[in-house]
This record gives C-alpha cells, sequence and structure tokens, in this order.
C-alpha cells in the first residue's frame, strides 16, 4: 500500500514559529557554548559571536562570526565547531 505524505503540512510545520522559536533557542546555545570558549586577546572575536536565522525551504539558524579576524581563530581554533558539536543531541554525530 503506497504512502502519501501531505508535503504542504510539513512545509508549513518547518516555517512555523514553534519550530522557529526551537531552532533559535538551539542557535543560541551554541552561541554561548562559542562565547565561553572564545579566545579573550582583545575581546572583539567574542564580542563578535551573533546568531541570525532566515527561510530557506525551512528556517534555518546561524551562528555567525562578524569580527575582521574570525577565519584566523576558527582556522587556528575551531570555536564555532566545537561549539556545534558540544550541543549537538541525538543526532549520533556531530
Amino acid at each position: 500500500m503506497p504512502v502519501t505524505f501531505n508535503n504542504q503540512f510539513f512545509d508549513d510545520l518547518s516555517r512555523s514559529q514553534g519550530v522557529i522559536d526551537l531552532v533559535d533557542a538551539a542557535t543560541e546555545a551554541i552561541a554561548e557554548t562559542a562565547r565561553a570558549s572564545a579566545p579573550e586577546a582583545t575581546g572583539d572575536y567574542k564580542a563578535g559571536i551573533a546568531t541570525a536565522g532566515k527561510f530557506q525551504r525551512r528556517y534555518v539558524g546561524l551562528v555567525i562570526a562578524t569580527d575582521p579576524k574570525s577565519m584566523i581563530i576558527e582556522s587556528k581554533r575551531g570555536v564555532l565547531a566545537r561549539a556545534l558539536r558540544a550541543n549537538a543531541t541525538g543526532r549520533g554525530r556531530a
């Protein structure tokens, strides 16, 4: 017996306020973890860690680093990558 999914339901669900709130909370938790382990030589990198959200096919949360030295710091220390792994739950891999 074939199963038919209601694609519109899943599209609406992925754009609902409840899902947006969950994604924003998870994104902020990752940003807080990153800020806690960020180097503090000048404080600019730590202060430049922020969150944002955008709609693609679904709502996506982003943790961004705005300091001009962010790419160098991330390549040497992996602050954002480690924060993401530290906050990963239920996926088995991160």
